[in-house]
């Protein structure tokens, strides 16, 4: 059974994705594959959608059934990495190709920001510019979000969601310095697991902090757990299968190092703990800004349950009927249902991100907000996917 449904009734939509068609007949010109990766610059009239169409055609079928998630290249079909320097490149030529391709032939709203290459919305500011919040609304915006998503259960879960998928992909490997970097994630899990390991629900309320001993270690900080994030991040740097991760680690440094000084200890008494998780949520919500990515990671565990990317190839606003959409869309390789369910997902975190940031601004202009995918041959559809109306557009030429 499908999760999701196609739908038949009218929504607007800007009218030249209705059909995007172009009057002359070209041929494929059969060029060296090297240079599909080779960006074609300078979008700026039909005619250049003509010269671009036959590129955009071979690149498609190049890459068929891949997609970019978190930075990396993955087949949608079986949720394998494609570690490809030269597809890798493609891809990234077929996203912006796609994208200009798309806009050039788009009508958009004047006075709001159009974004014609892809982009990882990764920050409260990326999002604010695209709502065109005001100064004072994003103030708004920073003060309702910042107490939700900087607990210390929203802050420690993120944490060890990263780990936890570290971990996994590292299992499959047993070389070198590998294997030591595993040895370090698995001190961390153990790290979090003594940060959350307070029950309220037991007698452990009645626990007072112990007497102290001359022999006694010190309690142990959070200042620990950044030098063990510099550890893995110097164990894993020179690994490209593993840079994603290096960035996930590097984003969640910003927020390790204003709440390294906090204590992290069974043995301090459980009031005492308490008092030291609210300092985590009280320094972190006070420390990070709309430009943090490590407080856009945690708005995304916030409201997912999960850590990743989400990236957008365009991005444009269009009016109608007195209103104003708000439209993000994808360029894909193929509109197969496991392609479309994987695409619809993506473009369901991120219209969710932007309509919470929306409600938190207290905006008085009504949004509505749309997705959108584009792929070569596809026939032109709409779907509803948890409440969103999504748009399927074919790009050919006639």
């Amino acid at each position: 059974m499908k999760a999701f449904k196609q739908v038949h009734h009218h929504y607007p939509v800007p009218s030249p994705l209705r059909v995007i068609n172009f009057t002359r007949v070209v041929h494929i010109d059969a060029t060296s594959d090297h240079s599909l990766a080779e960006p074609l610059l300078n979008p700026i009239s039909s005619k250049w959608c003509v010269r671009a169409f036959p590129k955009l055609i071979k690149l498609t079928h190049l890459l068929k059934g891949l997609d970019l998630i978190s930075g990396r290249l993955v087949n949608v079909h079986n949720k394998c990495v494609v570690d490809d320097e030269f597809l890798m490149l493609s891809m990234r030529t077929f996203k912006s190709t796609g994208a200009s391709f798309v806009i050039q032939n788009t009508r958009t709203c004047v006075n709001k920001p159009v974004y014609k290459e892809p982009f990882s919305v990764n920050s409260l500011k990326k999002i604010c510019d695209m709502l065109t919040v005001s100064a004072q609304n994003r103030k708004l915006v920073r003060l309702a979000i910042c107490p939700q998503v900087t607990q210390h259960q929203i802050w420690t879960a993120a944490l060890m969601e990263i780990l936890n998928k570290l971990g996994n992909e590292m299992s499959v490997k047993n070389y070198g310095c590998i294997n030591m970097g595993q040895q370090i994630v698995v001190n961390c899990l153990r790290f979090l697991d003594d940060a959350v390991s307070y029950d309220p629900d037991s007698t452990s309320w009645m626990r007072v902090a112990p007497k102290k001993d001359a022999d006694s270690s010190p309690p142990a900080k959070w200042a620990d757990l950044l030098e063990m994030f510099n550890d893995l991040i110097k164990c894993l740097k020179n690994d490209h299968e593993f840079l994603v991760y290096v960035v996930k680690l590097e984003i969640m440094k910003e927020g390790l190092s204003q709440i390294k000084d906090v204590l992290v200890d069974k043995n301090i008494g459980y009031k005492e703990g308490l008092h030291q998780k609210s300092l985590v949520q009280k320094k972190l919500t006070k420390s990070l800004g709309h430009s943090s990515r490590c407080l856009f990671m945690l708005l995304t565990y916030y409201l997912y349950g999960s850590v990743g990317d989400i990236e957008v190839d365009v991005c444009y606003w269009f009016s109608e009927g007195g209103k104003l959409y708000l439209c993000v869309g994808k360029i894909v390789t193929s509109d197969d249902d496991k392609m479309l369910l994987h695409v619809f997902k993506q473009l369901d975190r991120a219209l969710r991100v932007i309509k919470f940031v929306h409600e938190m601004a207290e905006m008085k202009e009504r949004l509505e907000l749309q997705g959108h995918l584009w792929c070569v041959g596809s026939k032109n559809r709409s779907f509803v996917y948890r409440g969103h109306n999504i748009f399927v557009h074919g790009i050919g030429l006639q």
